[in-house]
């Protein structure tokens, strides 16, 4: 009784020694992430004790770091959002033809070739991507489009679209893997074809799964930043066409934080207010994906 009794005890530490490090590593992500979040707003608080917050949200210019400096965030809200648009038209449709290609008709060899390689793209530094779309994509899209400058939202968000179809098509492929195989058998036995069931069964059923691809995807392409710095250009235009050069949030954080502007004084601050503007689009998109995510998985 007395062997087994240590026996226990020894056993009982150790499940709480591995239930202790587990604690420990998941709650180290909410300090981050809280630590993160209390620096941003902390350091943008210091900025709209300056700059009027209706300002900074209507004002067209956005010119911080000029002898007449304005600190209106709308030319870099619509540069982020025109190459985030421009993405996600490149990287949904190719992401989820593709996951549905891996899931349902790709022979296992295949599929086991295939997806490794498609994730790859992922591992590119995206350094890389940039100039290939400063000297590539962008010259070749002047052959097709005529007046196109050399620093455009276009081609920096194609190239940004190509970057992120791993993040959707292996998350959308694991997604619909996962659906059982009898609703597929189901389907067959009614007289449903592969591809009815492919996009009328077995996309709805995985949907809350594509849905989290999606929106990784999102938050991957919004905080795209050595892309736009070197292809759209680094001018905050306020404009919704994708062929003019623009600014993102992302760029100008690079551009004031590589400069020579002091710390704590107004123009360096404005990284901080942009910062927290782009972690504010990013929670919005997440919990709009998370109660998406909850309403389909409750239809299905």
């Amino acid at each position: 009784m007395n062997l087994n009794s240590k026996k226990g005890q020894r056993r009982w530490l150790r499940e709480r020694f591995i239930t202790t490090t587990l604690f420990l590593a998941a709650f180290s992500s909410i300090v981050i992430t809280g630590g993160i979040v209390g620096v941003l707003v902390f350091e943008s608080m210091s900025f709209f004790q300056n700059v009027s917050l209706i300002d900074f949200l209507t004002d067209r210019e956005w010119t911080p770091l000029f002898l007449n400096p304005h600190y209106g965030i709308l030319p870099l809200i619509t540069g982020t959002l025109v190459t985030t648009g421009v993405a996600l038209l490149v990287a949904i449709p190719l992401g989820t033809i593709a996951a549905v290609y891996l899931s349902e008709y790709a022979p296992h060899r295949l599929r086991e070739t295939t997806k490794p390689v498609l994730e790859l793209l992922s591992a590119v530094p995206t350094v890389v991507y940039g100039y290939f779309a400063l000297l590539f994509v962008t010259p070749l899209l002047q052959k097709i489009i005529p007046g196109l400058p050399g620093f455009n939202m276009l081609s920096a968000g194609l190239v940004i679209g190509v970057m992120i179809i791993p993040y959707v098509s292996s998350l959308s492929e694991d997604a619909m893997r996962a659906v059982p195989m009898h609703i597929r058998e189901a389907s067959y036995a009614m007289g449903a074809t592969r591809l009815q069931t492919s996009f009328n069964v077995v996309v709805p059923s995985a949907l809350s799964g594509i849905a989290a691809a999606y929106i990784l995807g999102i938050s991957r392409a919004i905080g795209e930043t050595m892309v736009v710095a070197i292809a759209a250009g680094m001018q905050p235009n306020l404009t919704w066409d994708p062929t003019k050069p623009a600014e993102t949030i992302t760029a100008y954080i690079v551009q004031v934080s590589l400069g020579d502007l002091p710390h704590g004084s107004l123009g360096y601050q404005t990284i901080f207010a942009a910062g927290l503007t782009l972690f504010l689009f990013t929670l919005i998109f997440n919990i709009a994906g998370h109660v998406f995510r909850r309403r389909f998985r409750e239809i299905y």
